[in-house]
């Protein structure tokens, strides 16, 4: 109860839903109440990307609160020589290390390199491309601990009319509204996103990331799994980092294909964790599935030709989708 300065009223006052949502997770893992609030590990994996503002933005707002914290980027083998040159002034912040590896590992083996050389109790995972939006991102999430899995989610953001007319601006930017917390939390193991996650360090390196998976896509989604079935809570919030850099039509679009390569590699364990996969398991009339596939092989080439071009349509997008994962069954 609070006494208003005012008035001399009581005002009865409720704990967040962030620390309601820690309090039920001690109640569940006691074992997690050991660990300290204020100590955090930023971990930041690379390749080919200028990440020096990300992290003296998170820098500077780190050192604001005051915690024991580390900021570790490891470059996965770039080729991109500037790009490393560049990089290399993160290492003279304090509290900051930049890593280089010479060959690449993958987008998971690199995730479970950082969580080995990190040093404190929880891991904050960004992807080097994000843009901090909020003075107070790190603080928001340290409001929700001892809760074992956050995701702070991703706002799309473009600071062009020109970014504005990208396939990748205009998918994402369509996908958006079903990314809010109060979305992702009604389905929270199916939208666990890398990008901006915060996770403990026990528990990752209990459950790592599956290293099978070295291309592009889903080793977020393998790992939401592995917590569905650990019954591992994951609170969704409203603390994103921003969506502000985009690739090329063309490389969207081959960056896609690699991803449905991946997708279909790995269908058995993602069954249940993809919306594609549920659709194509949904038809069950094997004409239509011909179909389909007849119409991505007359009009593939033409559709592709389209997404690549100045003026991309989101329904092509999603039938390209469709019909290019369909011939990988085949």
């Amino acid at each position: 109860m609070l006494l208003s300065r005012k008035s001399g009223c009581k005002i009865t006052t409720f704990p967040s839903i962030h620390k309601i949502f820690s309090i039920f997770f001690v109640f569940l893992h006691p074992d997690m109440a050991q660990f300290t609030d204020n100590e955090l590990s930023i971990l930041i994996p690379t390749y080919n990307c200028v990440c020096v503002e990300l992290v003296r933005r998170l820098h500077q707002q780190a050192m604001a609160t005051g915690i024991d914290f580390e900021i570790i980027v490891a470059d996965d083998g770039s080729v991109d020589v500037s790009t490393i040159q560049a990089n290399r002034a993160i290492a003279t912040l304090p509290h900051c290390q930049f890593i280089e590896r010479s060959e690449n590992s993958g987008r998971a083996a690199i995730r479970n390199f950082l969580a080995q050389e990190a040093s404190h109790a929880y891991l904050l995972y960004i992807d080097s491309d994000m843009t901090v939006v909020s003075d107070d991102f790190v603080s928001r999430y340290l409001a929700c601990l001892p809760a074992q899995v956050v995701d702070g989610g991703v706002a799309i953001m473009a600071d062009s009319d020109e970014q504005k007319q990208l396939l990748r601006y205009r998918y994402e930017k369509a996908e958006e509204p079903h990314h809010t917390a109060t979305e992702r939390q009604k389905t929270p193991y199916q939208h666990l996103h890398t990008a901006n996650l915060l996770i403990a360090r026990e528990l990752m390196l209990q459950h790592p990331f599956d290293e099978r998976l070295r291309h592009y896509g889903y080793e977020d989604v393998l790992l939401g799994k592995t917590l569905q079935r650990q019954r591992i809570p994951i609170l969704h919030i409203d603390n994103p980092l921003g969506f502000c850099i985009f690739e090329s039509n063309a490389d969207f679009v081959a960056k896609t294909e690699e991803g449905l390569r991946t997708l279909y590699q790995f269908r058995s364990d993602l069954r249940g964790y993809s919306r594609l996969l549920t659709l194509v398991s949904g038809i069950h009339i094997p004409a239509i599935l011909w179909l389909m596939r007849l119409w991505h092989r007359m009009f593939g080439a033409i559709e592709r030709r389209n997404l690549c071009g100045s003026r991309p349509y989101l329904l092509v997008f999603k039938l390209y989708r469709l019909g290019y994962y369909l011939k990988l069954t085949r």
